[in-house]
């Protein structure tokens, strides 16, 4: 039986142009080659299985081949290629600093080092996981790093480039590795499929070039792996179950079951999660990533950063018209917190299941908001109408008073008429909540204006008392608590608002903080206010009232004070347990 290669060794790139998703390090080192700019010592760093060896080997094997091409690939054919690819080469040696890590390692290195090639012209000396080298190893390399023979050429690989020390660092070219995009891995993944006449769906493929995290050494092995288990036909199922993957579409459905607000279908869709034996930490860092994909799926010019296959971007791209930007931050943002909190919650389920209660309440909550700012702001417009009386309706159309109707004052006398359009006729006719507030502050700075009084001297102007302003301001405290605001709730019954005259408002507050609060609900507690007291000029204002009476306990003794001016049975304890203060 013909011994089995694994997929890594049998397809490693032999020549630089084979080299996968490195073309900034293998562009540079053959125009090194080909102007005669090769330094003596080279440090590749970068993720493991992204090829630092593999370009390793291949600059030590072009640089001595005796009939290089023109475009700078050793040729194969030379006694040295031949003895290179049959491992028998003298001039590479090749060392692993995990397990030869010793000064003495590095001395018995250093001795062959001054010994010249017998064929061609160069010894390159490759050494792995470099970082592995103890402290007394790096200090007996550096001064033949530093000026090695001409015949020498060191090639340094490692993972962890921090751990080197700079003395080393300083001697070296250095060449950092990148992690291979999953597109390169899928291509190269195909490439092997169909050398090994192995049929391979492209989802699949990319699926695995998604697990193998930029390596594409990793890559090979999972597909040797999943060709063990499917045989000759890769398909997308056969690799998410045997790499225990979550389909995609258990994200699709999840989400539309999200979009619809159907709660009850996102609990048994992740209750089936959870039967497959899936982890809900693994569902939330998965659905996180499906929306951040549908954000991503939105715009044109950000979709390319979607790195899956062809036919799945499709489904984003479909999905994500039906989701708005604010609902998919909002989600993610939820999710986020879910997943800081997963590992210590002691109902991981519960947590989950209550974030995707969440989600599918968003679109809910978010539509029942936009419709409570139209009916709150069609409220307050009609407040600022003035009652058209019917002898106002009667006056000649070319009287002067015509040119100052107020434009609210106009839309109520075309609503007579047009009744099915009323609500865009408030939308398009109607003041606006700012321009009501615009209005009022026009009235305060320029009451001299005939206009601004005009318009104003139609508003409803009853009178109310003390009694009825609290428990009107009481009743809006009560809505923002059932809205969810409990902190704004807390700042409106922390102190009762005061009637200075018949339409002054004045609310005193403790803190600058607690004012900026107001400030931002000013709008709407003004017009919930006018519009429940029945009284357009209403006026109102914060004072910022802060209690500097607070003295500051310092000492034990001013602290034993305090304690004691509030309970003076705290002496008769100090007695009987004869305590002492320290004064």
């Amino acid at each position: 039986m013909e011994d089995f290669v694994v997929s890594a060794r049998k397809y490693r790139p032999a020549t630089f142009d084979t080299v996968v998703g490195q073309a900034h390090i293998t562009d540079t080192l053959k125009n090194a080659i080909k102007n005669n700019h090769l330094a003596q010592a080279f440090l590749f760093c970068g993720p493991r299985g992204v090829g630092k060896t593999t370009c390793a080997r291949i600059l030590a094997k072009t640089i001595n081949c005796q009939n290089r091409s023109e475009n700078i690939e050793a040729c194969n054919q030379c006694d040295s290629c031949t003895s290179f690819n049959s491992g028998q080469s003298l001039n590479v040696y090749e060392l692993d600093a995990a397990s030869n890590n010793s000064v003495d390692d590095i001395r018995a290195l250093v001795d062959q080092v001054r010994y010249a090639p017998q064929h061609g012209k160069y010894k390159v000396y490759i050494i792995d996981e470099v970082h592995m080298l103890s402290a007394g190893a790096f200090n007996a390399f550096l001064k033949t790093l530093e000026e090695p023979p001409k015949h020498a050429i060191f090639i340094l690989a490692t993972t962890e480039k921090h751990k080197i020390i700079p003395t080393i660092l300083s001697r070296c070219q250095i060449f950092d590795f990148n992690r291979i995009q999953i597109h390169d891995i899928a291509n190269h993944l195909a490439y092997i499929a169909k050398s090994e006449n192995v049929t391979a769906e492209p989802e699949a493929l990319h699926i695995i070039a998604q697990k193998a995290d930029g390596a594409l050494r990793d890559a090979c092995s999972i597909f040797d792996q999943i060709v063990s288990f499917a045989g000759n036909t890769v398909t997308y199922k056969a690799v998410i179950d045997n790499l225990n993957i979550l389909d995609y579409d258990y994200y699709f459905n999840v989400t539309d079951a999200v979009l619809n607000a159907n709660i009850p279908e996102s609990l048994l869709i992740f209750n089936d999660i959870l039967n497959n034996g899936f982890d809900g930490h693994n569902f939330i860092d998965g659905i996180s990533g499906h929306f951040r994909n549908l954000l991503v799926g939105k715009d044109t010019q950000t979709i390319d950063l979607l790195e899956v296959s062809p036919n799945i971007k499709e489904k984003y791209k479909a999905q994500s018209v039906k989701c708005s930007v604010p609902f998919l931050i909002k989600a993610l943002t939820i999710l986020n917190k879910a997943d800081t909190q997963y590992k210590s919650a002691k109902n991981q389920r519960l947590l989950v299941e209550l974030s995707l209660m969440q989600l599918c309440s968003l679109n809910m909550q978010m539509s029942e908001a936009e419709k409570k700012n139209d009916t709150r702001e069609q409220k307050l417009v009609e407040t600022a109408k003035p009652a058209v009386s019917s002898s106002q309706s009667a006056q000649p159309s070319n009287t002067s008073t015509q040119n100052v109707v107020p434009v609210a004052e106009k839309t109520n006398i075309t609503q007579t008429n047009t009744t099915p359009l009323k609500k865009a006729i408030l939308k398009t006719s109607s003041p606006s909540i700012s321009q009501i507030i615009s209005t009022e502050k026009k009235t305060e700075n320029s009451p001299s204006t005939s206009t601004t009084a005009n318009s104003t001297s139609n508003q409803p102007e009853n009178s109310f008392t003390q009694e009825q302003l609290e428990n009107t301001w009481l009743a809006y405290a009560n809505n923002q608590k059932a809205k969810g605001k409990i902190n704004l709730f807390s700042i409106l019954t922390a102190e009762k608002p005061l009637l200075i005259d018949d339409k002054k408002i004045e609310y005193n507050t403790n803190s600058k903080t607690s004012e900026e609060v107001l400030i931002e609900e000013k709008l709407d507690l003004i017009g919930y206010l006018r519009h429940e007291l029945k009284n357009f000029s209403v006026q109102l204002t914060y004072n910022v009232i802060e209690n500097n009476d607070k003295k500051n306990l310092y000492t034990a003794t001013d602290k034993y004070k305090h304690f004691l001016e509030k309970n003076p049975n705290i002496n008769k304890l100090r007695q009987a347990f004869d305590l002492d203060v320290e004064f």
